[in-house]
């Protein structure tokens, strides 16, 4: 679901999101799930992690996602 009043359309709101310095460097990045779903949508967000080959992980309303190729190895077990 878009929001009507932001500026952006939603693809060009993925393309301001990975097209930044973090992600460029392969780094991680955080978004608000409620901010995707409001300003891309969850779908069209997803196919475009998917598309890149990068992996997210949710926690409290927050997206992390990894923007590169490398697998993820947790410390401690997921509870």
């Amino acid at each position: 679901m878009r929001n009507a009043s932001s500026p952006l359309s939603p693809e060009v709101w993925l393309k301001d999101l990975f097209t930044s310095k973090a992600v460029q460097e392969g780094a991680v990045i955080r978004r608000k799930a409620r901010d995707i779903e409001r300003f891309a949508g969850m779908a069209l967000f997803m196919a475009e992690v998917d598309r890149r080959g990068y992996q997210v992980a949710e926690n409290a309303g927050q997206l992390i996602i990894f923007c590169n190729r490398a697998p993820i190895r947790w410390l401690t077990p997921p509870r």
